[in-house]
């Protein structure tokens, strides 16, 4: 069975279930964990079936919830290293600070390491204080023999999950360009342009059924667009209406930013790629990501079906909308 469900998708939070075969994947986690789990009960997906999540790239509308599902479910996290290396600053970020308080975490730092050379080694040490030393230290580890190797490793795995907010069970690496496999289902992973480390959107094949992600677009690009040939099923950006964006209420330098070459797709974009170099080849279109601020339902669909119309056929170009607060009813073929 090949199986697709939009569990969210929008500017705040979107995650995706991809399932062939034997296989799940969840495509972003930008909900948190406990709505995520809702989300996936409600259409009828068990989020313990769950076998890896992947990831487009690390605005936190795509990770707010990955760090707490991954622990949970015990499950790999495929990432390209760049978004990877983003993604574990962007939940470690640097504090500002004067040229006061760098002059004297500076003084502190010369006055700790002056301590250190001061300090007795172990060597110094008697024999019996540094054995009890060391017993002390391995007790406070988890390693005395009385415990089990078993419950030891659960302890250090949660100690690390204490002190390193970016832990994971598993991490795996793709590049774009380049094809995985992920148990039942092949993941081909493409550029895509926006304003992140490395992003990226994907083509999922199995059982030969071909299922394409692409939002968060700032314009259509050649390699983006023979991504999206001979697919069965494309969720695609439609973002924000253009008029609604201009006269709306976010600052200038954010309208500028979503409506530049690594922004979002408008719905005049996205319909001018459906009408003019779409193939016409999709059984579902989908459109997604759509500004609760900058955009309407009926706008991004009236646009898209405007430019469908030529295509019109019983098997193919079925047009949905895939909404932030709902899951959408989930696609099987």
């Amino acid at each position: 069975m090949v199986r697709f469900t939009v569990l969210a998708s929008g500017s705040k939070g979107n995650c995706t279930v991809v399932t062939g075969g034997k296989t799940r994947i969840l495509v972003d986690a930008g909900l948190s964990c406990r709505e995520l789990f809702r989300r996936m009960r409600l259409a009828d997906e068990d989020p313990a079936t769950l076998d890896a999540i992947i990831i487009t790239h690390e605005h936190s509308d795509h990770v707010a919830g990955l760090a707490v599902t991954a622990r949970k479910l015990g499950i790999p996290v495929y990432f390209t290293e760049g978004t990877h290396r983003a993604w574990v600053r962007w939940l470690s970020p640097r504090r500002q600070m004067t040229y006061s308080q760098w002059l004297e975490q500076c003084r502190s730092q010369a006055v700790a390491l002056m301590a250190e050379t001061d300090a007795p080694t172990i060597e110094d040490c008697d024999p019996e204080e540094a054995e009890a030393a060391c017993e002390e230290s391995d007790l406070e580890a988890g390693r005395d023999n009385s415990e089990q190797p078993e419950q030891a490793h659960s302890k250090k795995a949660k100690k690390k999950e204490q002190k390193d907010p970016a832990w994971l069970p598993r991490v795996e690496y793709f590049q774009a360009g380049e094809s995985l496999q992920i148990g039942d289902i092949s993941v081909s992973p493409f550029t895509i342009p926006h304003d992140a480390a490395d992003p990226v959107g994907f083509v999922f094949q199995a059982e030969g059924v071909r299922m394409a992600v692409a939002t968060d677009l700032g314009y259509m690009p050649p390699n983006v667009k023979a991504q999206l040939k001979r697919v069965d099923l494309m969720l695609l950006e439609s973002n924000h209406d253009l008029e609604m964006l201009r006269d709306g209420p976010y600052p200038w330098s954010v309208k500028q930013r979503v409506l530049s070459r690594v922004g979002h797709l408008s719905n005049e974009a996205t319909a001018t790629y459906l009408e003019s170099e779409y193939d016409g080849q999709a059984t579902y279109v989908i459109l997604g990501h759509l500004s609760e601020s900058n955009n309407l339902p009926e706008l991004a669909r009236i646009s898209a079906e405007r430019a469908l119309s030529g295509r019109a056929s019983l098997l193919a170009n079925r047009l949905l909308l895939a909404g932030q607060h709902q899951p959408l009813e989930p696609i099987l073929f």
